[in-house]
């Protein structure tokens, strides 16, 4: 019986752990949102340069990704504890939402008053997804 509740306990631990969230060793989990399914992009940043887009496997970002990836993470750290969000205007295409140890930070590709770090991410994400994810 004994067996049977630490299993149930495991099982519930593990299930918890897989729900999407930022864990220990990850750097942000950005989601992109827009008009169309294909701009639909959900990715997942760790600290040892792996990269899951859209759930699926892991995959390796090159070192200056990684080093991009970092400085993205530590320059949203102000934005992020805050809860920064930032409104779309007329027009817009993407709109990202953000999570990492430090908060969230939520925007769109033509929010006005974005910080330089908002647009150094969109690119990032813009290129990870296409040569490393092989997403459009």
């Amino acid at each position: 019986m004994k067996t049977l509740g630490a299993l149930c306990a495991t099982l519930g631990a593990l299930m918890l752990l897989s729900c999407g969230g930022v864990k220990p060793g990850d750097l942000f989990i950005l989601t992109r949102t827009g008009s169309t399914p294909q701009t639909r992009l959900t990715m997942l940043v760790n600290e040892e340069g792996g990269v899951r887009c859209n759930g699926g496997p892991t995959l390796r970002v090159s070192d200056r990704q990684l080093v991009q990836a970092r400085a993205i993470q530590e320059d949203l750290h102000d934005l992020a504890n805050s809860h920064l969000a930032l409104a779309a205007r007329a027009g817009s295409v993407f709109s990202y939402s953000l999570r990492d140890p430090d908060g969230s930070v939520r925007f769109a590709d033509n929010s006005l008053k974005q910080p330089r770090v908002l647009r150094n991410l969109q690119l990032f994400v813009l290129q990870v997804a296409q040569q490393v994810c092989h997403i459009s």
